[in-house]
């Protein structure tokens, strides 16, 4: 086994291309190519993967497996945007339906879901409470759809989308019995503490994006001084361990919880200017977050004894 299966064994790593640039986001950054951002993702030991925008990676089951393969790679879910809360909800129905059937045939797992103002990512606004009582019954809607596919929904906290700030959070978890994903870095941003999330729904986390960020940066976001993509450039996002959002013991929180599916690495990284060499740039902060958790791994074992 490498340095990181044997520091790793009680956890499922996986990678995923926003460490790498490439984001769902308009307007976000450079987008690394593929080859170089699954090599990448080997040379590190990683084993499996997120899949990244629509469209970056093959959109057929089998084409996507053998790419993936290729690099040693099997695929956890994917992350999919959602606009639920508009009476017309067929183009999401759509949207849901083929993004499950690729991720059910590529052999994934979750099925993670942001849901949008609309679907050019548009600025956040407060809902009716028709609206919101539409998009908690379109909401239920998805979770069988994807259900019926084998895959698990995941509700995905995040800057820019309807389920931001911690009122919308603890509304959608009070109204919802689905599952959610647990992301540092976007529920610290958006004002909720993810040790707190842990240990008051250890139950609902279905899958985790561990990623660290500056919380004076996250402070300007969340006040509109900063774009999410300004702040990003700027070093919102940093390294395992080298941020505020208390990543040790989040991972001790979800210890105690006893959670044993997916950590996803995550670390938003806006690229501009030239594209770094192969084997600099975003592949190095990569590496120091899997430092940081091997770092950990002992320490988890002697408290599992």
């Amino acid at each position: 086994m490498t340095v990181l299966e044997e520091t790793l064994h009680t956890r499922r790593l996986a990678g995923a291309p926003i460490s790498w640039g490439v984001c769902e986001v308009p307007g976000w950054g450079h987008q690394l190519p593929p080859r170089r951002v699954l090599s990448e993702m080997e040379s590190l030991g990683l084993h499996a993967t997120e899949l990244g925008p629509d469209g970056y990676l093959p959109l057929d089951a089998d084409a996507l497996r053998t790419c993936l393969g290729k690099h040693h790679l099997r695929l956890v879910g994917g992350f999919v945007p959602l606009v639920l809360h508009e009476p017309g909800f067929e183009g999401a129905r759509a949207r849901a339906h083929r993004s499950a059937e690729l991720l059910a045939g590529a052999g994934a797992e979750v099925f993670v879901a942001a849901i949008l103002a609309d679907d050019d990512w548009g600025t956040p606004y407060a809902l009716s409470g028709e609206q919101w009582e539409r998009l908690v019954e379109h909401l239920a809607e998805i979770d069988a759809l994807v259900a019926g596919h084998g895959l698990t929904l995941a509700i995905h906290p995040h800057v820019g989308t309807l389920i931001e700030r911690d009122d919308a959070v603890q509304r959608l978890l009070a109204d919802t019995d689905a599952g959610w994903c647990l992301d540092t870095g976007h529920l610290l941003i958006g004002g909720t503490d993810p040790v707190d999330f842990v240990r008051h729904n250890g139950a609902r986390i279905v899958h985790v994006h561990l990623k660290d960020v500056d919380a004076d940066l996250a402070a300007r976001v969340r006040v509109g001084e900063l774009s999410l993509v300004e702040a990003t450039q700027l070093g919102l996002f940093r390294p395992l361990g080298q941020g505020d959002a208390r990543i040790e013991e989040v991972l001790r929180a979800l210890d105690q919880a006893g959670y044993e599916r997916w950590l996803v690495l995550e670390q938003d990284t806006a690229i501009t200017g030239q594209e770094p060499p192969v084997g600099d740039g975003p592949v190095l902060d990569v590496s120091r977050s899997i430092e940081y958790l091997t770092t950990l791994a002992p320490e988890r074992e002697v408290a599992e004894r």
